[in-house]
């Protein structure tokens, strides 16, 4: 079911070609599928291919438990499209995986559009530090779903 307020998230929602953008997707009911290695690898992989294909330039990205937080360079693709893709493709992958079916993510998900006077890197930085933040280890060192161009 979706949250209260999903469907504003659409609202004023606005792709543009070359544009840096965070995005953030939580599973559905918020369950902590990405505990599992092979799930967040399999994530991680969907992820990658967006970019082998060229829907993205992928600057920084984390697999929490529960969610991704990923910052890109959008190609010639709609946010909505580029979503559902990788959203599809990671569910079938771990579903298969994991001998289910069903739904793995909630739908819509959030997308901030990065301002010109943003810092990219403060903002992948940023990205990078939620499992130290989370409390699930001490050190972004000790993590081992996350990249970034920089680091």
């Amino acid at each position: 079911m979706d949250r209260p307020h999903a469907r504003h998230l659409r609202l004023g929602r606005f792709s543009e070609t070359s544009r840096l953008y965070l995005l953030t997707s939580i599973t559905q009911s918020r369950r902590r599928i990405f505990r599992d290695l092979r799930s967040a690898r399999l994530l991680v992989g969907a992820l990658r291919q967006a970019q082998e294909e060229g829907a993205v330039r992928s600057l920084a990205w984390v697999v929490m438990p529960d969610h991704f937080h990923w910052l890109i360079e959008l190609g010639p693709i709609s946010l909505m499209r580029l979503m559902r893709r990788v959203k599809s493709r990671s569910t079938m992958m771990i579903n298969h995986h994991n001998h289910q079916s069903g739904q793995l993510w909630q739908r819509g998900f959030h997308d901030h559009a990065l301002r010109k006077d943003e810092d990219v890197q403060a903002v992948a930085r940023y990205i990078i530090m939620n499992p130290v933040r989370a409390g699930l280890v001490t050190s972004v060192r000790h993590y081992s779903h996350w990249d970034a161009l920089w680091l």
